[in-house]
């Protein structure tokens, strides 16, 4: 069984396309979206689109819930420029989606952990970074997951972990926006310090799982001047560059 991961795609269409492109490559059995897919003030309408379009496995993300559920006013810029692009059919479609999903009887997906769509489940925040949590730790958070691969986004950053219970955790990196700041539990970065388009593969093979991680080039300054174009030189910063502006 060869799983395509794909999260946090944004609203970066052009990423998209050049993921999907490679997946007539590398021809997985199944393709799972792991949320976050519009927030951000590239093309949301036209990535909403091209997804409702596939039959994929896609759960529901903290920015997918936000636009969904909160009214515009209430909403932060990037979900706001998103919102701005979206009609009811989209807000619809993105209610749809489910918190967790199953790609297989042991394969268990949610955006970030099993309870909550916007806490990091592998990293740690921290004033010039993040950390990596512990094996404890992890295994904490999963203990009510009975699955032998757990497949999780949210943080951006490309990780695969082995844990001591023999379960594996793979998070593939973000399709459409390599770096960002946030200030939730504190202000932090999170980059991947390269402006490639990332998605991964699990396999399944006889020794258990494995696992390739998947960078691509695109065409990332028309992505950048489109949201220089849109007031966000920060996304633009981001999106040319992998990796998160600092403030002035």
């Amino acid at each position: 069984m060869r799983i395509a991961v794909l999260a946090d795609i944004h609203g970066n269409l052009g990423a998209l396309e050049a993921v999907v492109e490679d997946l007539e490559r590398t021809r997985p059995d199944i393709v799972v979206n792991l949320g976050d897919c519009l927030s951000g003030p590239l093309q949301a309408r036209e990535t909403a689109d091209f997804l409702m379009s596939r039959n994929w496995l896609t759960v529901r993300g903290n920015h997918d819930r936000y636009l969904a559920e909160r009214p515009r006013e209430a909403l932060g810029l990037s979900d706001r420029a998103a919102a701005e692009q979206l009609d009811e059919r989209h807000l619809a479609w993105l209610r749809s989606l489910p918190f967790a999903a199953r790609a297989a009887e042991d394969v268990a997906l949610f955006h970030a952990t099993p309870s909550a769509d916007d806490v990091y489940l592998a990293e740690r925040p921290t004033p010039h970074g993040h950390a990596i949590r512990s094996d404890e730790e992890v295994r904490s958070s999963l203990a009510d997951v009975d699955a032998t691969l757990i497949l999780c986004g949210h943080s951006h950053i490309p990780r695969a972990m082995e844990l001591s219970d023999r379960r594996s955790l793979f998070n593939p990196g973000s399709v459409g926006l390599p770096a960002y700041d946030d200030d939730t539990p504190f202000p932090h970065v999170m980059q991947a310090e390269s402006p490639h388009a990332r998605y991964g593969i699990a396999e399944r093979c006889r020794a258990g799982w494995r696992f390739s991680f998947h960078a691509l080039r695109y065409d990332w300054s028309a992505a950048a001047d489109l949201a220089l174009s849109r007031g966000r030189r920060d996304w633009a910063h981001a999106l040319s560059s992998g990796l998160a502006l600092k403030p002035d």
